[in-house]
Parts: structure tokens; sequence; C-alpha cells
């Protein structure tokens, strides 16, 4: 699936941003090293107007994008706080550039500090660790892969922990629901058997009714029977 052409021009510009960083470094190596860096110094100024030119057009598609609906709010924030890093970024690559190498170490600390400025922290504002103070560029640049490998090991591994957890999520919920149909089954099945005692129960009251009845007709007729016998029984 193709990306999403405001995507593509953002990656191009914060690449275009990391490649005026290099050859501002450079000029600024050529500079301590007796070199005559006239030409970097044209081709830094004519990068630098590209990449305003291109932030402004990353601005004007952002707000075309909101206006006609084609993003969210929150994406549009979220590409408004790219852009707004992009436009400090340039801010920090003109004032270097016009510093015309006075401050070496704020250079490479930029340059340490990756394609995208996603953080509060100000890359050129950083001081350069003792890992990297004898390094040359290149070494700088294997460094940074260096440590973005090791950074996707650590979330590949991230992500399989979360799968892991999402599967241990989906089997307790089906265990959950099985047993929910168990207790639904037994709570049918006990009101059932309760109705059928109560049932049962009123019978046995009914038939305990009817017993005592009977018993106290067998004595009446008992004791008209012997009301009789004495009544025609022959007196001697």
């Amino acid at each position: 699936m193709a990306r999403e052409p405001w995507l593509v021009k953002y990656d191009s510009t914060c690449h275009l941003a990391q490649e005026i960083a290099e050859s501002i470094h450079e000029r600024n190596r050529q500079k301590r090293t007796g070199g005559n860096p006239s030409k970097l110094n044209v081709t830094i100024r004519t990068s630098l107007q590209r990449l305003q030119e291109q932030i402004s057009q990353l601005k004007d598609s952002l707000l075309r994008s909101l206006s006609t609906r084609q993003i969210t709010q929150f994406e549009a924030d979220r590409r408004q706080n790219l852009v707004d890093d992009l436009l400090t970024r340039e801010r920090q690559l003109q004032t270097s550039f016009k510093n015309d190498g006075t401050e070496p170490n704020v250079m490479r600390s930029s340059l340490m500090s990756g394609d995208q400025g996603t953080g509060p922290i100000n890359p050129w504002l950083m001081e350069e660790s003792e890992e990297t103070k004898d390094l040359d560029f290149h070494e700088i640049k294997h460094q940074q892969q260096r440590i973005i490998q090791e950074q996707d090991a650590g979330l590949e591994a991230l992500v399989t922990v979360i799968a892991r957890q999402k599967q241990m999520g989906q089997d307790i919920g089906n265990e959950l629901d099985e047993q929910n149909e168990i207790i639904d089954d037994l709570t049918h099945l006990v009101d059932k058997t309760d109705s059928r005692i109560q049932r049962e129960t009123r019978q046995v009251k009914l038939v305990d009714k009817k017993s005592a009845s009977c018993g106290m007709l067998v004595v009446i007729v008992l004791l008209l029977i012997a009301i009789v016998v004495v009544a025609v029984w022959p007196t001697s």
C-alpha cells in the first residue's frame, strides 16, 4: 500500500535537513583543516532555500487536508507538531551555517540527534558525549545505525511480549465465558428444582389434609355403629 503523499514529502524534507547538517559539518571540518569550503557554502545556501520551500509546502498541504476533512483533527495536530519540529531544525541549521564553523561540537551533536527531532530536547544545544568526541562523521553514522538496530531488536521483543499477553487475555476471556455459561446452566437447574420442591410440598399438604378428614369420618361412623348396637341389643 502506497504511503500518503504528505508523509512521503515530510520524510524527504527530513532527509534534506540531515544532508544540510552533514554538509555544514563537512564545511566546518574543511575550515579547521585549511581547506576551501566555498563550493560547499553555495550548496548549503541553495539547500537551505529548498528546505524552507518544502516546509512551506508541507504547511500549505496540511491546511488543505484539514479544511477538506481529509484527515482528523488529531492527525492534523500530530502533523503540525512535525512541521514545528522541522521549522525549529531549519532555524538551527541557519544559525549553524552563519556561525561559520565557530561551534563544531554543536554541529556534531546535531548529527547525533538522528533524522527527525520528535522530542522537546534541542539537539543543537546538546553537549557531545565522550563516546563520540573522537569519532569522524562516518563513524558517528555507523554508531547511529548500530543503536537503531538495537532499538529495533528491543521493539521486536516488546511486540512479541505484547502479542503473548494479548493471547493470554483472549484465553482468559474464553475461559470466563465458558464458566459463565456453566453458572447460567446451574442457576436454571436450581430454579427448576426449587419449583418442583414447592409443587411437591403443596401436594403433600393436600394429602395430609385429606387424610385428616378421612380419619375423622371413620371415627364418626364407628360411633354411630356403637350407638345403633347398644340401642338394638336386648336387655336381660
